[in-house]
């Protein structure tokens, strides 16, 4: 042996795993220290610590030419960065010196310039070149995360599409990248909202915000009376949870959400209600969340002043469809979650926002409503009512005829807009009348297939609960139904009794779905055996 190999001492092991291991043990830290205290703020600054070794380490794995091990540091670190806005992180690290003056936690001097963008995408190009597949997936999440994050709505759309996460995903088996999704998720819907693009943020935010948004986020875990969850169930989805400083504000999430489906929602039910009035199509429904929320605010009989974020929007909806946008403005700009994002001018860019899409909303409904009373509208009357230019409401008004939203015409020379009376033909109104009745029979079949998997309630916002027919169900809310009387007492229009009491129903050849004992089930508890009469 020579003098140089005896003075090189080998340790058993692997760095990178020992790395690995802190890295879960620093996580789990986080998870058990409260997060309201001071000892979670004095343990989030070893983070910046803990960035600094893992860049260490992977330079040295990447000198000695060991790459998996360094795409797997640099998949660490990313997980340590992609959720900081670039406003936030300058201040952390800047926190941290100040903290800690007499170490050297950066080799560069200057750390004031680092481009995190840059800086994500240079970790991310070698964790594609050299790492895992899990890998490979949680990097491209961090990343379009990132983006979505710092309102680059474009560039993470089109990192999201190009890698087909979405069809990916659910077959991965990993719950900890599919939490990871739904963040990603939920941010790029809160980076459309922010951008003013409507319809891209209810889609992306529709999905998640329309079930358990907590335990979809890892935000937290579903205790209730109807919890079937075993100890290492629970146990397992603790170990899952995210870090507190990590979390997407659920009020926040809340907000963009039910707005962005007012804004769509109000004029559809708008619409519906003319064409309900004349029988002449089935209403489409965009948002059944906002619908059940909308239906369940118009039931109650004593309506105070807005508390929660869900009551201002559904105060904001009904002046909306009244026709006082100015009411609807002034509640949805005075909503406090707005200064919880981050970034400069955020909030009031955010304000000015609600405050266009008000506008044009409240005219799209003022049209859809009241077009059939009026053979000509002013082009300058609109403008005085809902305070836009004329270029502005020229806009939205030919978008409208051009999507056959409103039948009529622009009369240039008098800058009137000139409504047109159209009525359906014979071979329409047939083919309405079978639109309808092939919607009707996928309901039906909705409803048995979520008899069989225990979706009761509304589904997606429905308002029935089993069998029964049109004019009972909306009636009693609490019966439940089993998918044997579903599935046998359909067609008799009777279905079954309420679950309050032992009902009669199921009448017809169907007879055999009868009356219910009263018992109530649990969603998640039901079952084919679970489901007795």
């Amino acid at each position: 042996m020579s003098p140089e190999e005896r003075k090189t001492v080998r340790v058993p092991g692997s760095l990178s795993l020992f790395l690995s291991r802190l890295d879960e043990e620093y996580n789990k830290s986080l998870q058990r220290i409260s997060p309201h205290s001071i000892d979670y703020v004095m343990r989030l600054r070893d983070e910046t610590k803990l960035v600094e070794l893992l860049t260490t380490f992977q330079r040295y794995y990447e000198r000695v030419d060991e790459r998996s091990d360094a795409a797997m540091l640099a998949e660490l670190k990313v997980e340590h960065l992609y959720y900081r806005h670039d406003s936030l992180s300058l201040q952390i690290d800047a926190a941290v010196r100040q903290a800690d003056p007499a170490a050297d936690h950066t080799p560069d001097a200057d750390t004031e310039k680092v481009d995190m963008a840059k800086q994500i995408s240079d970790l991310c190009i070698y964790i594609y070149q050299n790492g895992s597949d899990k890998q490979k997936t949680r990097a491209m999440l961090c990343q379009i995360y990132h983006h979505a994050l710092h309102d680059r709505f474009l560039e993470a759309r089109d990192l999201l599409l190009m890698s087909h996460l979405q069809e990916t995903i659910p077959v991965t088996g990993d719950i900890s990248t599919m939490i990871l999704f739904n963040r990603m998720m939920v941010t790029i819907g809160l980076a459309a909202f922010r951008l003013g693009k409507i319809w891209d943020a209810h889609q992306c935010l529709s999905d998640i915000c329309s079930g358990r948004v907590r335990e979809l986020l890892a935000q937290g875990i579903a205790t209730g009376r109807f919890n079937d969850k075993s100890m290492d169930q629970v146990k397992a989805e603790k170990r899952r949870q995210i870090p507190y400083h990590q979390h997407i504000n659920l009020d926040l999430l809340e907000a963009a959400h039910l707005i962005s489906a007012m804004f769509l929602e109000v004029p559809n039910m708008a619409a519906a209600g003319v064409d309900e009035n004349s029988n002449s199509r089935r209403a489409r429904v965009i948002s059944r969340t906002f619908r059940k929320y909308h239906d369940m605010y118009d039931r109650q009989v004593f309506t105070g002043p807005p508390e929660q974020t869900r009551d201002f929007v559904m105060t904001a909806t009904k002046a909306l469809m009244k026709g006082d946008w100015k009411k609807c403005n002034d509640l949805l700009c005075s909503l406090e979650v707005w200064n919880l994002v981050a970034g400069k001018n955020s909030a009031e860019d955010i304000k000015v926002m609600l405050s266009e899409k008000v506008k044009q909303t409240g005219l799209r409904t003022y049209l859809l409503a009241f077009s059939s009373q009026y053979d000509s509208l002013s082009l300058t009357q609109l403008c005085e009512m809902f305070d836009m230019g004329k270029n502005e409401v020229h806009s939205v008004v030919s978008k409208m005829m051009i999507n056959r939203d409103l039948v009529a015409s622009w009369d240039q020379p008098t800058e009137t807009i000139v409504m047109r009376k159209v009525e359906p033909s014979a071979l329409q109104i047939l083919a309405l009348q079978l639109a309808e009745k092939a919607a009707s029979l996928v309901d039906a079949n909705e409803r048995l297939l979520d008899s069989k998997t225990g979706n009761y309630g509304y589904k997606d916002g429905d308002n029935w609960r089993g069998g029964g027919t049109q004019d009972n169900r909306f009636q009693n809310r609490s019966s439940m139904f089993s998918g044997a009387s579903q599935s046998r007492g359909f067609r008799s229009g009777g279905g079954g009794g309420w679950g309050t009491g032992g009902g009669r129903g199921g009448s017809g050849r169907g007879g055999r779905g009868g009356g219910g004992r009263g018992r109530r089930f649990a969603p998640s508890r039901s079952t084919s055996k679970g489901n007795r009469w």
